[in-house]
């Protein structure tokens, strides 16, 4: 199972090769540009997961969506 941000890249590699290409100065910048995404996306879901854990033992536990649009709307 790939994540969102994988699907993407998936599909941009697929549409726009070019941009994968270490070989070049545009896939070098590219691939160094945004694998940083990638990495973010991944400490988003541990944080979403022990967020999850937390609230299961908290007082004032939040539906899913709540827990979204309160992390993730107000930026």
């Amino acid at each position: 199972m790939k994540t969102a941000m994988q699907e993407m890249f998936s599909q941009l590699e697929i549409d726009q090769p070019q941009l994968f290409n270490i070989n070049t100065a545009e896939g070098k910048t590219f691939v160094n540009s945004y694998f940083k995404y990638i990495e973010l996306e991944k400490q988003q879901i541990i944080d979403a997961y022990d967020a999850a854990v937390n609230l299961e033992y908290s007082l004032d536990i939040q539906s899913p969506r709540e827990y979204y649009k309160e992390t993730f709307k107000k930026q």
